[in-house]
């Protein structure tokens, strides 16, 4: 709440996230709403929000999971949702790079080391997201069956080329 306030008090809006059980001024909880679209109160903000909510299916998962997202301007359910879905997607995105990328083990202390572990990750990564758009597949990326395929499809290649550099 400190951020969503912190942002009104710079004069600007925001579409972020917020937890299923936030609790409004009237003791209600979020997910008790009916109608998205609406405009309420939350306990601690001095100033009504909009919230809406869509559902968001993980990958591997049959069940959906509800998201909750307010609006600090009086927006359309469906505009905020739309702002608030793809707010998921890049974090998605910045957590795969985090976890799956190795930038969760960042320690460079120099800015040349900064960079070379940035553009090695970068590599990897679009190595990792060519090996999925050549799998055809139409559900998310496996980032490591991703990667795996990359790999043995280059393995011959690398093989080959450290034959060379020893003759």
């Amino acid at each position: 709440m400190e951020f969503v306030q912190g942002i009104r008090r710079l004069k600007l809006h925001a579409i972020t996230g917020v937890r299923y059980d936030r609790q409004l001024v009237d003791g209600r909880q979020l997910f008790k709403l009916h109608r998205p679209g609406q405009q309420v109160r939350l306990e601690g903000l001095s100033f009504p929000v909009t919230i809406a909510w869509f559902y968001l299916k993980r990958d591997g998962d049959s069940k959906r999971s509800k998201r909750y997202v307010l609006s600090t301007r009086p927006l359309k359910a469906c505009t905020i949702v739309w702002w608030g879905q793809h707010r998921w997607q890049i974090e998605g995105f910045f957590k795969t790079a985090k976890y799956r990328f190795g930038l969760h083990r960042f320690g460079q202390q120099t800015l040349l080391g900064l960079y070379r572990w940035l553009v090695l990750s970068l590599v990897a990564f679009i190595l990792a997201h060519w090996g999925y758009l050549s799998m055809h597949t139409s559900t998310f990326p496996n980032w490591v069956v991703a990667a795996r395929t990359v790999f043995e499809a280059a393995l011959p290649q690398i093989a080959i080329a450290l034959l060379i550099q020893q003759i």
